[in-house]
């Protein structure tokens, strides 16, 4: 089992989450792939995007609805700091994890996480487990609660 695959059901258990982790056949990098391989609507996975944190020069999470998209300006306000690319090096520094299995938990280290209340649309969303092909998951209020993260309105 890989360290990022372990530190995400180290952090499910840890938050007392029965979830099942699955490992799918087929990628599930991107929201589409990974909405197809859990068939259900693009907007039930709840995406990573991570960008850097000008001022404070760490990376902030934001956990969005695979359909939306982040609006920079929108996520500049939410974070309080400009924001810039973060790029693979700062990613797997700060969370541990490869772009394209981003998880919104279990990273290395603390992370700044902002929530699409459009994923409270559903019962249930699904969320990257730290590798590309790995997929759990979990109720929308159940995710906003474990991941520490900030409701607020980023997306286009």
């Amino acid at each position: 089992m890989s360290k990022s695959l372990a530190r995400v059901k180290a952090a499910l258990a840890a938050s007392d989450t029965p979830v099942e982790v699955l490992e799918m056949s087929e990628s599930t990098r991107t929201a589409e792939e990974a909405a197809s391989a859990a068939g259900c609507e693009v907007d039930q996975i709840a995406k990573s995007i991570i960008f850097r944190g000008e001022d404070s020069g760490h990376v902030v999470l934001f956990l969005t609805a695979g359909g939306n998209r982040v609006d920079p300006a929108k996520a500049a306000l939410v974070a309080g700091q400009p924001l810039g690319k973060a790029d693979a090096g700062l990613i797997r520094e700060e969370t541990g994890f490869a772009i394209g299995g981003v998880a919104p938990i279990g990273h290395l280290n603390p992370v700044t996480a902002y929530f699409d209340p459009r994923l409270h649309d559903f019962t249930q969303v699904w969320a990257a487990a730290g590798t590309p092909r790995h997929i759990f998951a979990i109720a929308p209020d159940r995710l906003l609660e474990i991941t520490g993260a900030t409701e607020a309105d980023f997306v286009q």
